[in-house]
C-alpha cells in the first residue's frame, strides 16, 4: 500500500511537471487557488497570513527592506521565515518571492549596481548583458528571492517618459538582441525547448519577467501610464518583437503594462493578454499585474474594486500584485467565482500556470535560501563585470573642437586638474532610480566608486586633484593653474511618473556650470542621465569633449578607464538625440529625421 507521501504525484521530483501540476491542482480548494493568485507586499506579510490565506507570492517594493542597509543574510532570514510559513500550510505550496532587480539586485545594500538598461543598450553587447543577468541571478538567489521583475523590453519612443532609462533602445531590433538578459537570469534553454514554455536552469537562476506588455514606451507625449496610439501593425512592428525573443528563451512570467493601447487599458484587454500573448504566441507561463494596477482600472483610483478584479482576471491576468489590500481582493474574487461572474476555468488556468513556474523553478525541492551564495553579493568578479559594462556603455559625443586635435584621452600626469559638478562625487546620482529606494537617493547610499574616487585612483602621484561640488569664484579666477577640468552634471534620481519631464533641461543649472568652467579651463563634460537631455549650443561650443555616461551604477572606475585612455570608447547611442524638445518624438524610422546625434552615433 502506498504511503500518503508516495501517492502525492506533485511531491515526486521525478514526475513530469504537467502531471505534478494537475495532481496538485486537483487537491486544491477554491481558497487555496485564489491564494496562489495573490501577491502581497512584505510590510503586510506575517507568517500567519501566508499560512492561513495560502498566499502564492510575496514581494518588496523599491525601498521596502527588512531594515535599512540590511545585509543579504538578513534578507534570507526574512524570506525563509515567509517560506517556512507557506510550507506549513495544508499542501505545503512554496511562495515565490519577487523583487525589482532591474540593474543588479538594487534593493540590497552592497549588491553590484550595473548600468541601467539605457546604458546597456549603448553597449550593443548581448553576451555582456547575458553575463550581467547571470550575476544578478546569483545575487538575488543569495538573499533568498526567486524572481526578478526584469527585463523591461519597452521601445523608448519619447524620452519625456519617466521610465526611459529602463529601456534598451528605441529600436526593436536592438532590443531583441539584448533580451539575452532573460537567458542570463534563467539560464539558457536547450534548442529543443518548446517556445513559450517556462525554463529555469537550476538553483543559481531566477524566474525572469518580460515587461511591460505591451507598448508602454510609446505613449502619447511620453506620459507614464498613458495611451499608445498606434495601429496593430505598428504595435507588432515596434513594440511586440522583443517579447517573441523572450518567449523563445523560455521567459517564465510577463508583467502587464499600466498603459493603454488606443484607450484600452492593458490590464483589462482580453485581446492582447489572452488572444495574442497566450493563445497566438503560446505563452505558458503566467501574467503578473503591476503594482496596484487593478485600482487604476476605475475612476477615482480604487473605486468599484470588485469590478476591477472581474475585468482583469477575465482579461487574462493570472497573479495580482495587490499588494496591500489582499483580504479585499481574496473576498471579491471568491464572491465573483461563486456568483459565476468569473468562471472556474479562469481560476484553474492561472493556478496551473503559477504552479508550472514553481515546479520548473525547483521551489518544491529547494524552497529555502542556499546560503553558500551569500559571498556572491557585491563580489569582486561581479564588480569587475559592472566596470566592464560602464566602459562599454560610455558614448563619446564630442572630442576636441577640431577634428585633427582630439581632447581625449586625458593626461593622467597633469599637474593640476579641477573636478566639479553635482554628479562628480554622488553615488546615488550615479546609480539613478530603483537603487535602494524606488525613486533613488543621493549620497553614499551603498558600496561603490564615484567618478571622483575613480579619478583620484587613476591619476599620477604628482597630480593634484581639486574637487568642488560647485566651482568657486576663486578656482575660476585662477583657472590658468588647471591643465583641464572634468565637469559632471545630470539628472537627480527618479522613477516612473515622478520622472516624466516635458523640458529635459539639465537640472541644477548644469549647463551654466559647464559653460562657466569651459570658458576658462579646457573642459570635459560628463552627463549622467537616463535619456538624452537638451545640449545647449553654448555647451557644445565651449566644451572640448562631451561624454554621455547614462546611469552607470556603482562601478565608477569604468569611466576613468576610458577617459584616461586605458580603453577606447565603444558605446553607440541607443536612442536618437534631439536638437530641441519640440522635435519629440524623434525616432530613426521617422520620415523627417533631423537629430543632433543620430541613433547609433558614437565617436572613438
Amino acid at each position: 500500500m502506498e504511503s500518503k507521501e508516495e501517492s502525492c504525484v506533485y511531491r515526486n521530483p521525478d514526475a513530469p511537471v504537467e502531471a505534478r501540476v494537475q495532481d496538485l491542482l486537483s487537491r486544491m480548494s477554491l481558497a487555496e487557488k485564489i491564494g496562489q493568485m495573490t501577491q502581497i507586499e512584505r510590510v503586510v506579510t506575517t507568517r500567519t497570513v501566508i499560512t492561513n490565506s495560502f498566499i502564492g507570492s510575496v514581494l518588496n517594493g523599491g525601498g521596502s527592506w527588512p531594515f535599512e542597509d540590511a545585509r543579504p543574510s538578513d534578507w534570507a532570514d526574512m524570506i525563509d521565515g515567509y517560506q517556512n510559513a507557506a510550507l506549513a500550510s495544508r499542501l505545503g505550496i512554496p511562495i515565490i518571492y519577487g523583487i525589482d532587480a532591474v540593474h543588479g539586485n538594487n534593493n540590497v545594500y552592497g549588491a553590484t549596481i550595473f548600468p541601467h538598461n539605457i546604458g546597456l543598450g549603448a553597449t550593443r553587447d548581448a553576451d555582456l548583458i547575458r553575463r550581467i543577468g547571470a550575476a544578478t541571478a546569483l545575487e538575488v538567489r543569495a538573499m533568498g528571492a526567486h524572481w526578478a521583475f526584469a527585463p523591461c523590453v519597452a521601445a523608448l519612443r519619447n524620452p519625456r517618459w519617466g521610465r526611459s532609462y529602463e529601456c534598451f533602445s528605441e529600436d526593436a531590433n536592438t532590443i531583441c538582441e539584448l533580451t539575452t538578459l532573460v537567458s542570463g537570469l534563467q539560464g539558457e534553454p536547450p534548442k529543443e525547448h518548446p517556445n513559450g514554455y517556462p525554463f529555469i536552469a537550476g538553483r543559481n537562476n531566477v524566474v525572469a519577467c518580460a515587461k511591460h506588455f505591451v507598448g508602454d514606451g510609446g505613449t502619447e507625449n511620453g506620459t507614464n501610464e498613458g495611451t499608445t496610439i498606434v495601429s496593430f501593425e505598428d504595435l507588432e512592428r515596434i513594440h511586440l518583437p522583443p517579447y517573441l525573443n523572450c518567449l523563445a528563451q523560455g521567459v517564465s512570467t510577463v508583467m502587464a503594462s499600466y498603459s493603454s493601447w488606443n484607450g484600452s487599458k492593458l490590464h483589462s484587454d482580453y485581446f492582447l493578454l489572452t488572444e495574442l500573448l497566450k493563445q497566438k504566441l503560446g505563452f505558458e507561463g503566467f501574467i503578473i499585474s503591476d503594482w496596484e494596477a487593478l485600482d487604476r482600472l476605475s475612476e477615482p483610483f480604487g473605486s468599484n474594486y470588485r469590478n476591477c478584479v472581474k475585468i482583469s482576471i477575465n482579461a487574462g491576468i493570472d497573479m495580482v500584485m495587490v499588494p496591500f489590500k489582499y483580504e479585499r481582493f481574496i473576498h471579491d474574487l471568491t464572491d465573483l467565482v461563486q456568483s459565476g461572474e468569473v468562471s472556474m476555468a479562469r481560476i484553474d488556468d492561472p493556478v496551473e500556470r503559477i504552479l508550472r513556474v514553481k515546479f520548473v523553478a525547483g521551489l518544491f525541492e529547494h524552497p529555502l535560501t542556499d546560503r553558500s551564495l551569500l559571498g556572491t553579493v557585491g563580489c569582486t568578479e561581479h564588480r569587475e563585470l559592472g566596470r566592464e559594462a560602464v566602459r562599454k556603455s560610455l558614448v563619446l559625443l564630442k572630442n576636441g573642437k577640431h577634428v585633427d586635435k582630439p581632447f581625449l584621452p586625458l593626461d593622467r600626469n597633469a599637474k593640476r586638474i579641477l573636478v566639479t559638478g553635482t554628479h562628480a562625487d554622488d553615488l546615488g546620482y550615479q546609480c539613478g532610480g530603483w537603487t535602494k529606494a524606488w525613486f533613488g537617493l543621493s549620497g553614499r547610499i551603498t558600496i561603490g566608486i564615484t567618478l571622483l574616487d575613480a579619478i583620484k585612483a587613476i591619476v599620477g602621484d604628482q597630480t593634484e586633484v581639486i574637487y568642488e561640488k560647485y566651482p568657486s569664484e576663486e578656482s575660476l579666477a585662477s583657472s590658468e593653474g588647471f591643465s583641464y577640468a572634468i565637469v559632471a552634471v545630470g539628472e537627480s534620481p527618479y522613477a516612473e511618473t515622478l520622472g516624466d519631464n516635458s523640458e529635459l533641461i539639465i537640472p541644477f543649472n548644469g549647463s551654466d556650470i559647464v559653460t562657466a568652467v569651459a570658458e576658462r579651463v579646457p573642459t570635459l563634460m560628463i552627463l549622467f542621465s537616463g535619456r538624452p537631455m537638451v545640449l545647449e549650443p553654448t555647451v557644445l561650443e565651449k566644451t572640448e569633449a562631451v561624454v554621455s555616461a547614462w546611469l552607470p551604477g556603482s562601478e565608477g572606475q569604468g569611466m576613468a578607464d576610458v577617459i584616461f585612455g586605458d580603453y577606447d570608447f565603444e558605446g553607440k547611442l541607443p536612442v536618437s538625440w534631439f536638437k530641441r524638445v519640440e522635435q519629440l518624438p524623434l525616432n530613426a524610422d521617422a520620415d523627417l529625421y533631423d537629430p543632433l546625434f543620430p541613433l547609433g552615433f558614437g565617436l572613438n
